[in-house]
């Protein structure tokens, strides 16, 4: 499978469709199971997904047909909000509203968790830097904080608004740049220095309006050129960002009919795919900011999706 593109809904299914037909090629039903989908990732080598539900974090084979997950991570005591593969495939980090973060070795056949990292505020969302040495998360008592992996400790904290929730945090592929957007749709962007330069680790630059109703995800595009912005408004902004770091909106998605809760870029930056309340996924060309397909299927709420069309 060259491209995998993978939706999750409050239907409590998790489909996998074929990009370009719309085509639905196979849907875990989870028949009998509770728990709604919050989130999703496929890991690097596309080999595995991993799928945030309630308390649990599930771990699927793409390649097999088998409705039943591999395994499943317990140990959370409150939904989990977000989670990401490491770049080897050697662990997997996870965001809970019960206030941690955890690692989970995906090498063992038993004792998974290797870590617990305590943030106290619950976790809306993470992602690992580059580097693979460093996992940065964002909370809803307003706090960013850079949890380093080899000392176990926060090295540092960012609270750009006060107490207001940060709702979403994305880093460039390259470690340069940190965007946080919050629920009053603001979005801060950092520079990121290497920890050796002598610089502020995170250097503020700037911070906008994105929407101005309640935002839910900010991604930045492989290349770093754009920044996609996900909002309750039913709109996609895409910025572009100079270099600079001046934010430009350079096109309003505009199609779903309610909240649009997730977005994924293709690998080459030129398509985005997102997830919204009113059911439906769709993919979105960067270059005319036009749908192009919509995946219709889900009897609910279409909340989080994942796409890798990448070399594994």
């Amino acid at each position: 499978m060259s491209v995998i593109l993978v939706t999750g809904s409050y239907d409590h299914e998790i489909r996998f469709w074929e990009a370009w037909s719309g085509i639905c090629s196979r849907t875990i039903a989870r028949t009998g199971e509770t728990g709604q989908v919050n989130r999703l990732a496929i890991s690097h080598d596309k080999r595995f997904l991993a799928a945030a539900i309630h308390k649990k974090i599930l771990i699927y084979d793409i390649a097999s047909s088998s409705p039943d997950p591999l395994v499943s991570f317990e140990s959370h005591t409150n939904n989990v909000t977000s989670v990401a593969f490491n770049s080897e495939g050697k662990w997997l980090v996870s965001g809970s509203e019960d206030g941690t973060l955890k690692i989970w070795d995906l090498r063992t056949t038993t004792n998974h968790v290797h870590r617990t990292y305590e943030n106290s505020a619950p976790v809306n969302d993470i992602c690992i830097h580059p580097n693979q040495g460093e996992v940065i998360s964002c909370d809803q008592a307003g706090s960013i904080k850079q949890w380093d992996l080899s000392d176990n400790i926060c090295s540092h904290e960012l609270t750009p608004a006060g107490d207001v929730p940060i709702r979403s945090i994305t880093l460039a592929s390259d470690g340069s740049c940190l965007v946080a957007g919050n629920n009053k749709g603001q979005c801060y962007v950092w520079k990121v220095n290497e920890e050796n330069s002598g610089l502020p680790r995170f250097q503020a630059v700037t911070r906008f309006l994105a929407h101005s109703k309640y935002l839910t995800r900010c991604l930045l595009s492989p290349d770093a050129r754009y920044l996609a912005t996900c909002s309750a408004d039913t709109t996609v902004k895409i910025w572009s960002i100079s270099h600079s770091y001046d934010f430009k909106q350079e096109k309003v998605l505009v199609g779903h009919q309610r909240w649009v809760w997730d977005c994924a870029f293709s690998a080459d930056s030129a398509y985005l795919v997102t997830a919204s309340s009113d059911h439906t996924a769709r993919l979105w060309e960067m270059a005319s900011g036009e749908t192009v397909r919509q995946y219709n299927g889900h009897h609910k709420a279409a909340v989080c999706c994942a796409l890798h069309d990448g070399a594994s």
